[in-house]
């Protein structure tokens, strides 16, 4: 563990803030500074603001495409401090000689599946609402926060995988809910034992009161929830996405909330983030945006910290990677 390492943390506001330990345990290992970076820098900006670092932990952005690695040859390792790597050119960088590796699923599963219900809860039930009218002393507005209600209703899932299921488990059984749920990869036996009925993204949207977007941004999944989807869709059914915000198609989805074909809609998740000031999404009477927190409980920051650090740990004793992408 001879090797000097400059590590970069890169647009994380997470990150060794309410676990320090570690950040102590990189600086045992080199130095480490903490980047803050545009939201949609890439490419040969990206690669000059981290000239000094060859390693890297990331948040969900930016961007590493191929340019930012065909401009930067000396980084070793990059480390997403998430679960998602939609934001890294994981084939440049191998070509780069530089190793991906992300938490694992698990690590995530309950914290985001319990973000998702919750948040979805407070859109549902007129939550945050409330509580701004309470305190502005509107108490006497208390009966215009008519919510509505999710027992026995049918819940949509659009991505069931290690997310999904979890968000399917804790609706199903404590709520009763019929689902309805569209993934590539079917896990029947599980389905079979919570009664999940597996149909395509056509049949999950006509049929279902609210929808969880639980998938992956690749370019199948892109704008999945646009025109075409939202036609299909029941009038006021509520949508809640904690995935990624282009799994929406915004200027569709805003019709279909003026129209009131959706209802209400709930985001942890946006385009750019930080998102413009001006975002459509903001103020907006129907939709709740939050700070893209679902994976925020202290359980889930503290496995994942540990994950990146020991990442690092590992490249320093030329131990086999764990979760590499490549």
């Amino acid at each position: 563990m001879t090797a000097h390492y400059n590590i970069a943390i890169v647009n994380s506001s997470s990150f060794g803030q309410y676990f320090p330990e570690h950040l102590e345990r990189l600086k045992a290992l080199g130095s480490v500074e903490r980047v803050r970076v545009a939201g949609d820098a890439h490419g040969k900006e990206l690669a000059d603001a981290l000239r000094d670092f060859n390693v890297v932990i990331a948040s969900v952005t930016p961007f590493f495409d191929a340019e930012f690695f065909d401009n930067k040859r000396d980084l070793l390792l990059l480390s997403r401090h998430g679960i998602g790597f939609n934001n890294v050119d994981v084939e440049a960088a191998t070509k780069a000689g530089t190793l991906v590796t992300t938490v694992p699923p698990k690590v995530e599963r309950d914290a985001v599946a319990e973000g998702t219900v919750a948040t979805l809860m407070s859109l549902m039930r007129r939550v945050s609402d409330s509580h701004v009218a309470a305190n502005e002393g509107r108490w006497a507005d208390r009966a215009s926060f008519i919510g509505a209600g999710l027992s026995g209703k049918t819940l949509g899932i659009v991505g069931c995988g290690n997310i999904g299921t979890r968000v399917v488990e804790i609706l199903s059984r404590g709520f009763d809910m019929r689902v309805l749920a569209c993934d590539p990869v079917r896990h029947e036996k599980w389905a079979d034992v919570l009664g999940v009925e597996y149909a395509d993204v056509d049949t999950v949207v006509s049929g279902c009161d609210v929808l969880s977007l639980n998938a992956d941004l690749n370019p199948s999944s892109l704008h999945i929830i646009g025109e075409h989807a939202l036609s299909l869709m029941k009038r006021g059914v509520y949508v809640v996405d904690t995935a990624r915000a282009d799994l929406i198609d915004q200027q569709a989805m805003l019709r279909a909330l003026q129209d009131g074909t959706v209802a209400g809609l709930a985001l942890d998740v946006m385009h750019d983030e930080p998102p413009a000031p001006d975002d459509p999404y903001f103020n907006h009477p129907k939709v709740l945006v939050t700070t893209h927190i679902s994976a925020y409980t202290a359980e889930c920051l503290r496995g994942m910290g540990d994950k990146v650090t020991g990442d690092v740990e590992r490249l320093a004793r030329g131990e086999e990677p764990v979760n590499a992408k490549n």
